[in-house]
């Protein structure tokens, strides 16, 4: 874990000095940003739009019970917004696009592209990770956005298909809780989240060695690692922001 960790630091300072030097491409960003962010919508707002659902029915009764469900919204806002949002959405990319950067690469790897790309004098970190790791930083986080705004929906209906809980009183404990401050933390968090998915991925499909068995391994042991540094960036976040603010 430490030594994996030591590479991932190394080839993000190859990727900034690749970055400053302009040599990377806003068309391949865009197109590694489609393949991380944008084909993992459908499923990180499926989770999303389940997890809150989940919230509300675990919530809504309890709250009603005790009288206080003008604060089922803005309790299910403030859980989504700092953690399940996130959380999930990196998760979800993670499994999806991460072991996809992991495969591509350690595929390139073993069949020897990046030896070719060497021979030209380029250096393959920076070609193959940048533009990876740039469309993810600047894209978890719109989907992350989305993924906030239809689970705050999907609370709503819940609440009122199971409580009947009015819409308006609902979206009013939203806006009362919830603060810019939350959203910006969340955007900041989806955007390490992102980094770290494409970093983690890269660095450990660049590492493999061996043949079509390895790819394989190296699958699965990004998908493990990249989970791992994603939960512990998460504790990392919310020890700064909210407790030892």
């Amino acid at each position: 874990m430490i030594n994996f960790l030591g590479l991932c630091i190394q080839n993000l300072i190859k990727c900034i000095k690749y970055i400053l030097t302009r040599q990377v491409r806003f068309s391949t960003i865009i197109s590694q940003a489609a393949s991380v962010s944008y084909d993992s919508l459908s499923i990180s707002l499926i989770i999303a739009f389940i997890a809150a659902a989940v919230i509300a029915i675990q919530v809504s009764k309890q709250f009603l019970m005790s009288g206080a469900d003008t604060y089922i919204g803005g309790t299910i806002a403030i859980v989504m917004i700092r953690e399940i949002a996130p959380g999930f959405v990196a998760l979800a990319i993670g499994a999806r696009a991460g072991t996809a950067i992991s495969a591509e690469i350690a595929n390139m790897q073993v069949t020897s592209q990046v030896d070719a790309i060497k021979t030209l004098k380029v250096d393959p970190i920076g070609y193959y990770f940048t533009p990876r790791l740039l469309g993810a930083i600047f894209t978890v986080p719109m989907v992350v956005l989305i993924a906030e705004v239809v689970g705050i929906i999907g609370g709503m209906f819940v609440s009122n298909a199971t409580i009947d809980l009015h819409p308006a009183r609902y979206m009013n404990s939203v806006w009362l809780w919830l603060s810019t401050r939350d959203i910006y933390i969340s955007l900041f968090k989806a955007a390490v989240f992102g980094g770290l998915i494409a970093l983690v991925c890269a660095t450990q499909g660049y590492e493999t060695k061996g043949g079509a068995k390895e790819v394989g391994h190296s699958t699965t042991q990004a998908a493990i690692l990249s989970t791992i540094y994603l939960l512990i960036a998460d504790f990392v976040i919310n020890l700064i922001f909210y407790i030892a603010k």
